[in-house]
């Protein structure tokens, strides 16, 4: 009679029994333990402080972990902005001299006062220093080269006496054929007289000509000056300043470029400067630009790696959109210049243009309690918390971020009590 072949469980195929009840419990654990891990691992993700990806194997942080006490301090929160360094956006040179330009000087030339400008007609347009504008010729009136027995040109009948060559200009009576006072201004027995003298005399003394009362009035002295001012320039000794002989700046400028070519008319835009200190030009979010208020600390990033200390010194009133170069819609933000000054210029070295970050200050959280970020770890509950060096886990409300640490507050944080940064 043939055996009757007998095959077991496993040998049919099925499915192996259940594991005993306890090593079930254990699973259970482990991949709850699992899940904790990957939401602490999310949580650092999103802080922004995750480095590579899982590990096969990875678990809970170790109880040995490093500890780090909870500390009141003051939080800065600190942004970097791009921005240009340079000498500054340059504006035109307000030259109203009419004819042909002759000579121009080279991009990037620093010029100070009584430094030629430019050329026209190959008469020097000089540099003099004052907020008042160059707007009528300054002279000795009709009457008052009469009066003195000068004519437009000559040396002759001026008195070697201030006091005689003030006589001499007041005295007889104003010809009645001498048209008024240019520009309006007040004058007395035909003596020109005004703010934008007093501007012209303080810049002549300045450069040594002098022999003549600083003063609002332009007298036969004033004149015998500016002869000898112009035979210095290789002009014509008329004792008379053209409108288009002088301009002013508030100082040194640094010459910018040429709006004309030699053999051009001269014309307003002839040529742009700027000034002699280098700053940085910001362009900031017209929406985020609260930060920016005169005077307000600034840290400029060079380069090299090195930073300095600037200062902002003025904000654009008008927010412009940037120009769209993708061709797809403008969809920047507008922005506003912000000017920043450079109080240290030694410490900028020789970079006249370069890329540069700007690092102010935002919000400010002070006396608060605070830990490094990387002591957050995320709850089963939701929210965020801290363990403690005993192994508790205690809830925190999270504020301010900044410099690596966060604003912590809850009712079981206090200063000083010391808790767990994971591994």
């Amino acid at each position: 009679m043939a055996e009757t072949a007998v095959q077991t469980d496993h040998e049919r195929g099925a499915a192996p029994a259940p594991p005993p009840r306890g090593r079930r419990g254990r699973r259970t654990a482990l991949v709850a333990s699992a899940l904790v891990v990957v939401a602490a691992v999310a949580v650092v993700g999103a802080l922004g402080l995750g480095g590579g990806g899982a590990q096969e194997g990875s678990s809970a942080p170790p109880r040995s972990g490093s500890t780090v006490p909870v500390t009141r301090t003051t939080l800065t929160e600190r942004t970097t902005v791009d921005g240009r360094l340079g000498y500054g956006t340059e504006v035109p040179l307000p030259v109203k001299a009419t004819g042909t330009v002759t000579w121009l000087p080279a991009e990037g030339t620093t010029m100070g006062r009584g430094g030629t400008l430019l050329r026209v007609d190959d008469r020097p347009v000089v540099l003099l220093y004052g907020a008042l504008p160059m707007y009528r010729e300054l002279g000795l009136t009709v009457g008052a080269r009469q009066g003195t027995g000068q004519g437009a040109g000559t040396e002759g009948g001026t008195q070697d006496s201030g006091d005689q060559g003030r006589a001499d200009e007041t005295s007889g009576a104003p010809d009645p054929s001498a048209s008024p006072t240019p520009g309006g201004a007040g004058g007395t027995g035909g003596t020109l007289r005004g703010m934008d003298v007093l501007q012209f005399e303080s810049n002549l003394a300045a450069l040594g000509y002098t022999g003549f009362t600083v003063d609002e009035e332009f007298t036969g002295l004033t004149a015998r000056a500016v002869k000898r001012w112009q035979k210095s320039l290789g002009l014509p000794q008329s004792g008379t300043v053209g409108i288009g002989d002088v301009v002013y700046s508030a100082g040194n400028v640094r010459i910018g470029h040429a709006g004309v070519r030699l053999g051009s008319p001269a014309t307003d835009d002839a040529l742009t400067y700027t000034g002699t200190s280098r700053k940085v030009v910001v362009n900031a979010s017209a929406a985020e630009d609260s930060w920016a208020v005169r005077g307000a600390a600034v840290t400029i990033g060079l380069p090299a790696g090195t930073s300095v200390k600037g200062e902002v010194a003025s904000v654009g009133k008008s927010a412009t959109a940037p120009e769209d170069r993708g061709g797809e819609g403008g969809s920047a933000a507008p922005t506003v210049p912000v000017t920043i000054t450079v109080k240290d210029q030694k410490s900028v070295g020789r970079l006249e243009s370069a890329p540069v970050t700007v690092e102010y200050a935002g919000r400010e959280r002070a006396d608060v309690l605070t830990v490094p970020v990387a002591a957050l770890v995320a709850l089963a509950e939701g929210g965020h918390g801290l363990e403690t060096a005993d192994g508790r886990f205690v809830a925190v409300k999270t504020g301010l971020f900044a410099d690596g640490r966060v604003e912590v507050s809850g009712s079981a944080v206090r200063e000083g009590m010391n808790v767990r940064i994971p591994e």
